[in-house]
C-alpha cells in the first residue's frame, strides 16, 4: 500500500569517502522513519561524484517533515524541487515565526526558477531574499529589517555538505580524527607549518585567534614572527593578550612571572596593571609604537606590519586598555569584517572567542584548533564547527616549530 506520508529524494556527491548516505541513514533511522533505496550509482574514480535516489517514508505528515528536515540538513533533495517560501518581516530585528536557520555550509535557495547561493554562510542565522536583485544572503537577527523576504521551512533550500578532501596531503587529510593528545606534536607542527605556507603562497588570508596563554606559555614571539614573515592577516582576541604581550614587552613577565624561566618577579602581580597603565598614559597601543616605547612582541608586530586585529572586551578584563572595543556588538562586527574572505583560521587556547569565531565562519574555511585542554577543541567542533582539526598540546612547544618549519620553507625555496 501507498503512503501518502512519503517523498522521494536524492543526494549527489562524494557519497561514501564523506558518509553523507551513512549520515542520512542514520537520521532516518533515529527518527523511527522507514526508507527504500530506489536507485545508487557509485563513482568509480576519485573525482566521480556518487548518486543515490531513496523514498523516505513517515508516520504522519509532521514525522515525514522531521526526517526531511533532518537530512536535507545533509545535502538531500526531494527530486521535484519547489520554490523556496518567503514571508516579509513584520518589524526590524524579528524573523517570521518557521525561519529557516542555516548551517555554515554552502547553501542555495531555490526562487523564481533560479537556484541562488547564499553569501556570507554562518550557522544559526536566517536567510534573505532580494526578489528583485534574485540575490539571496545569511543574516543576523540584529541585521533584520522591515520587509525582509524571509525563507521560512526547509522548502527550496539546498545544502552542499562538508566532503573530505580527495586531494593533497595537508593537515586536513593527515588527520583522521577530529581532536587527540595522541599525535607526534612535531610531525602535525610541521604538516601545519605547510599548509599555512601553501595557503599564503595561493593567496589565501590566514586570521589568528588566540587568548592570553599564547604569552604565558612563551609562544608570543613564534607569532610574532610568523606576522613579521607576512604569514598573518588578522588578529582576533581580547583585552588580556594585549596585555600580557605589553607586559612581556616592557618587563619581560606575564601576569607576574618572568617567561624566559618561569620565575616569579618581586612585586609581580602588579606588573600586568603596570602595563595597562603604560598604554593609557602613552595613549594606545600604536601611540606606544609610535613613541618608541613597545619595540617587540605580537601587538607590535601588528600595527608595525599593518595587520588588522580586534580586541573584544570582556566583564573581567582590567582596564581595559584604549584600544579594546567595550560594546560586544560592535565587537562582533568588527570579528566578521576581518573574517571576511579567510581560507584559514588559526585558534590558539581560547575556547570562548574560538567558538564565537567558530559561530561566523563558513565550512569552507579551514580551521585548526591548539588547546592543551581536549575538551575546549571538543566543544568547537560539537558547537558546530565540524570542520575545525582540534590539535591537543602545549601551543607554547608547538607554535614555536611552526614558525621554524616556515623559515626553513621559506629558505628552501
Amino acid at each position: 500500500m501507498v503512503s501518502r506520508f512519503e517523498q522521494e529524494i536524492e543526494v549527489k556527491g562524494h557519497l561514501i569517502d564523506s558518509m553523507i548516505l551513512t549520515k542520512i541513514f542514520d537520521h532516518i533511522m533515529d527518527l523511527k522513519g522507514d526508507f527504500q533505496v530506489l536507485e545508487f550509482v557509485v563513482g568509480k574514480k576519485k573525482r566521480d561524484a556518487s548518486h543515490a535516489r531513496l523514498l523516505v517514508r513517515g508516520k504522519d505528515e509532521e514525522h515525514l517533515e522531521r526526517l526531511l528536515e533532518a537530512i536535507y540538513r545533509e545535502g538531500a533533495q526531494p527530486v521535484s524541487v519547489q520554490e523556496a517560501r518567503l514571508v516579509a518581516a513584520a518589524k526590524d530585528n524579528v524573523m517570521p515565526d518557521d525561519f529557516y536557520s542555516t548551517t555554515n555550509n554552502p547553501t542555495q535557495v531555490f526562487y523564481s526558477g533560479l537556484w541562488i547561493n547564499v553569501q556570507n554562510m554562518m550557522m544559526d542565522k536566517c536567510i534573505v531574499v532580494d526578489t528583485r536583485k534574485k540575490s539571496a544572503e545569511c543574516k543576523m537577527i540584529r541585521d533584520i529589517a522591515k520587509g525582509d523576504m524571509v525563507v521560512v521551512g526547509e522548502r527550496g533550500v539546498k545544502i552542499t555538505p562538508q566532503e573530505r578532501p580527495r586531494e593533497g596531503v595537508d593537515i586536513f587529510q593527515f588527520m583522521s580524527s577530529s581532536s587527540s593528545s595522541e599525535r607526534p606534536t612535531q610531525h602535525i607542527a610541521r604538516k601545519v607549518a605547510t599548509d599555512i605556507y601553501n595557503t599564503k603562497k595561493s593567496g589565501g588570508k590566514i586570521i589568528v585567534v588566540s587568548g592570553p596563554v599564547l604569552v604565558h606559555s612563551g609562544a608570543s614571539e613564534a607569532l610574532a614572527r610568523l606576522i613579521r614573515m607576512g604569514y598573518i592577516d588578522g588578529l582576533l582576541a581580547g583585552n588580556a593578550i594585549a596585555v600580557h604581550d605589553v607586559e612581556n614587552a616592557l618587563m619581560g613577565t606575564s601576569l607576574g612571572m618572568h617567561v624566559s624561566d618561569g620565575t616569579l618577579a618581586v612585586r609581580g602581580h602588579r606588573n600586568h596593571m603596570q602595563a595597562i597603565n603604560e598604554v593609557f598614559k602613552a595613549g594606545g597601543l600604536k601611540a606606544m609604537v609610535d613613541k618608541k616605547i613597545l619595540k617587540s612582541g605580537v601587538m607590535y608586530e601588528c600595527i608595525k606590519n599593518g595587520v588588522p586585529f580586534v580586541l573584544a572586551g570582556s566583564i573581567r578584563d582590567d582596564g581595559p586598555i584604549p584600544d579594546v572595543v567595550t560594546d560586544v556588538v560592535e565587537a562582533q562586527r568588527k570579528y566578521k569584517h576581518v573574517l571576511k574572505g579567510a581560507k584559514m583560521v588559526l585558534m590558539f587556547s581560547t575556547m570562548l572567542h574560538s567558538i564565537a569565531v567558530g559561530n561566523m565562519l563558513p565550512s569552507s574555511a579551514k580551521v585548526v584548533a591548539v588547546d592543551i585542554s581536549q575538551p575546549v577543541v571538543t566543544k568547537l567542533i560539537d558547537r558546530g564547527t565540524a570542520q575545525a582539526v582540534g590539535i591537543v598540546t602545549d601551543v607554547g612547544a608547538f607554535l614555536p616549530i611552526v614558525a621554524d618549519h616556515l623559515e626553513k620553507i621559506a629558505r628552501r625555496k
